[in-house]
């Protein structure tokens, strides 16, 4: 009886680790990893177990800390023209600096809708990398003061860690910026 609970169990062990690879194989890539394998820039794909809720989260499953978690956020400059801003961790970049850098003095950050049209993923996944739409994208300087980070994928729950230099020669055409006043920093 015991020999057969450890077979059985051997066997179900066996299914499971079938079933694991199987899964893994038919994961499609996310696109923004696509694009970077056209770029031919080094990177990995991160895939979180259950749904993100928070920075701190998010850092914690990828064995970062949330200075190293980048959000793409998409402004609206004016009818028709957006511009993609990234920032690393949750503090709030001046809207004050980011209006001269754009020489604007109304913008608006983009709705849902205006998101996926124009960078082609959904709020939540918004990454750099094989957006739909060429847009304008500013990197947060201390995005790239960080050695490693982590961004969108263009998948819920996933994301791309990359070597923040990797980043900056896949986006060479970013304006990088501080664009968080030094008393949030």
């Amino acid at each position: 009886m015991i020999k057969l609970e450890i077979a059985s169990s051997q066997q179900t062990l066996l299914a499971m680790t079938c079933y694991l690879l199987i899964k893994l194989q038919n994961m499609e890539k996310p696109p923004a990893s696509i694009a970077l394998d056209k770029l031919n820039i080094p990177h990995t794909t991160f895939h979180h177990e259950g749904s993100v809720e928070s920075y701190e989260q998010a850092a914690l499953e990828r064995n970062q800390h949330v200075g190293q978690v980048v959000k793409s956020i998409l402004f609206r400059v004016r009818e028709n023209e957006f511009a993609l801003v990234l920032v690393a961790g949750p503090k709030p970049i001046s809207w004050k600096i980011l209006r001269k850098v754009l020489g604007r003095s109304r913008i608006s950050t983009a709705t849902e809708e205006e998101v996926l049209e124009v960078t082609g993923y959904r709020v939540g996944t918004v990454s750099p990398f094989g957006l739909k739409n060429q847009v304008r994208v500013i990197i947060e300087a201390n995005v790239l003061k960080e050695e490693i980070v982590s961004t969108g994928s263009g998948v819920r729950n996933t994301a791309i860690i990359i070597k923040s230099a990797d980043l900056h020669q896949a986006l060479k055409d970013a304006e990088v910026v501080e664009l968080i006043e030094s008393e949030n920093v």
